[in-house]
């Protein structure tokens, strides 16, 4: 194994807390990431009220998209910035910073259009602002994970840390609406980021305080002296304009976004700074000897893929209950959350198969249970939500198996790069693990808007509508529209099972038994 490999002397000096503290301390951690997750999905249910105060209307929402961006940017960039920055001034400094950053962007987004300054660029800045602390409770989260359990508990914490993140997905468009709701009379969507200021202090505040409780060095304290600022701040800055590349700001008329060139641009250009600096680096950000890792590179290649394949379901899955299965907007949600709640279930189940069986074993289950769903999703008929099994409807069974394969591969590919660095680097590595996953997630949905409207053009062509009455011209033009709809989701459903029968492959390949064995002293 490369010099990344085992632990540090500096931090294998250091006794683990005791056991009920480090549940305590995980909890605390975990509790901040699942808020942060679920403000990343409210606005899904609040957006509409939100553009309304701040003089946008509804037809013209596509204004709206940098709140969309502005969010996603900030938490790629804060990444792989505020999981280094954790290496070396400690982890529970940098949570409180990211609790504070989360707070202050929460004030400024429940503040926007009270005045006539606070229009839509306030909103974007706290939603920015807001991206920022909750993309650094991601790494953090899972590196005092990784910091605290250094035994075969280890992917089980993963899991659970995965669980509460993929959690927020389930529980943020439902705790946005019903608090908005409940609370009218108190300023109705801006409730909800209210509630943010005192439940982010609890968590930031009980972190820290159980933090100086116990042994120095035990979970939290700077283990590496120095950080290169310049290439963090070059691959924050790359990332975060590849983030605004990619998206699509108007997905029904174009494939790519209006900053797609220009951003696209100069990503390239800031990454490629990077990656010079770095290769004139004795020690680079990113240790080389990481980079020659099997496992780092497969675990990462993996997460790409899988990201891909899972924004197929996030997007798609809503899309398909509105235009075929003609579901109004509130069921075709809830027929995505069969899928969102075997997500947090599968990276719980993942966790404690990886400890039990191994990590790579586990990863396999998970992908080869996607990969049957998507296929079994690729068959789907306008009838489908007719066909039971039992009394449970056959597309309920697909999602929700679908999201527990993808809940499973997550703790195990995590478990993979985590056991590969020294304690001083798990800040970064975690960083690395969600940011593979995050891109891939922003080029499927991409390269999905584009085939997606490509094929939809191709397969509906010009029809030829001759019934001898308007209704029935309109009826007949909308039963092709429905078919066209329906082939092209069958189509990219089948794209998502080949992603991630690729991914299978990739982790056969580099964590599969002649590579990588689940090892409950790997970091101890």
């Amino acid at each position: 194994m490369t010099s990344a490999s085992g632990p540090s002397s500096q931090a294998s000096s250091h006794s683990a807390p005791a056991t009920s503290n480090r549940a305590l301390l995980l909890g605390l951690a975990g509790a901040g990431l699942f808020i942060a997750a679920m403000d990343a999905y409210v606005v899904v249910t609040l957006l509409p009220a939100m553009i309304a105060d701040v003089g946008l209307t509804i037809d013209r929402i596509e204004q709206a998209t940098p709140l969309v961006t502005g969010f996603l940017g900030g938490y790629v960039v804060a990444m792989p910035l505020l999981g280094a920055y954790s290496d070396v001034r400690g982890r529970a400094p940098v949570y409180v910073a990211c609790m504070a950053a989360f707070a202050v962007g929460s004030v400024i987004t429940a503040t926007a259009g009270l005045w006539t300054f606070a229009g839509l660029p306030w909103l974007v800045v706290g939603r920015v602002l807001q991206g920022l602390g909750g993309g650094g409770l991601v790494p953090l989260t899972l590196a005092i994970a990784a910091d605290l359990y250094r035994d075969s508990g280890r992917t089980v914490a993963l899991g659970s840390v995965a669980g509460l993140q993929e959690a927020g997905s389930v529980f943020g468009p439902l705790y946005g609406a019903t608090l908005a709701a409940a609370a009218a009379s108190a300023g109705g969507w801006r409730f909800v980021f209210w509630c943010n200021i005192p439940l982010a202090a609890v968590c930031g505040t009980g972190l820290y305080l159980l933090h100086r409780k116990l042994e120095p060095g035990a979970t939290t304290a700077p283990l590496r002296g120095s950080i290169d600022w310049i290439s963090a701040a070059l691959l924050g800055a790359g990332l975060g304009l590849l983030v605004f590349a990619l998206y699509p700001d108007d997905p029904g008329n174009r494939a790519t976004g209006s900053l797609f060139i220009p951003a696209g641009l100069a990503s390239i250009i800031v990454l490629g700074a990077y990656a010079w600096r770095q290769l004139r680096k004795i020690e680079p950000l990113i240790p080389r000897a990481l980079l020659r890792s099997r496992q780092f590179i497969g675990s990462s290649i993996a997460n790409l893929l899988i990201g891909g394949a899972l924004m197929v379901a996030l997007v798609d899955v809503p899309l398909l209950g509105r235009l075929v299965f003609n579901l109004n907007q509130l069921d075709s949600g809830l027929l995505l959350t069969r899928f969102l709640v075997g997500v947090p279930v599968g990276a719980v189940l993942g966790g404690l198969m990886a400890r039990r069986f191994g990590g790579w074993q586990a990863a396999m289950l998970g992908i080869v249970i996607a990969a049957i769903s998507f296929v079994q999703m690729s068959t789907w008929q306008t009838t489908e939500l007719d066909l039971k099994l039992g009394p449970l409807r056959h597309a309920d069974l697909a999602l929700a198996a679908c999201g527990l394969g993808f809940g499973i591969v997550i703790a195990p590919l995590a478990a993979a790069v985590l056991d590969l660095t020294r304690a001083e680097n798990h800040g970064l590595a975690s960083s690395l693990v969600v940011l593979a996953r995050t891109l891939g997630m922003l080029i499927g949905l991409s390269t999905l808007t584009a085939f997606g409207l490509h094929r939809f053009h191709q397969i509906l062509g010009t029809p030829e509508l001759n019934d001898p009455t308007v209704k029935e011209r309109v009826d007949h033009l909308a039963r092709l529209v429905a078919a066209a709809f329906l082939q092209e989701y069958r189509e990219i459903f089948g794209i998502a099972a080949a992603l991630c029968v690729v991914a299978g492959l990739v982790i056969l390949i580099t964590l599969g038994p002649r590579t990588y064995r689940f090892s409950a002293t790997a970091s101890k």
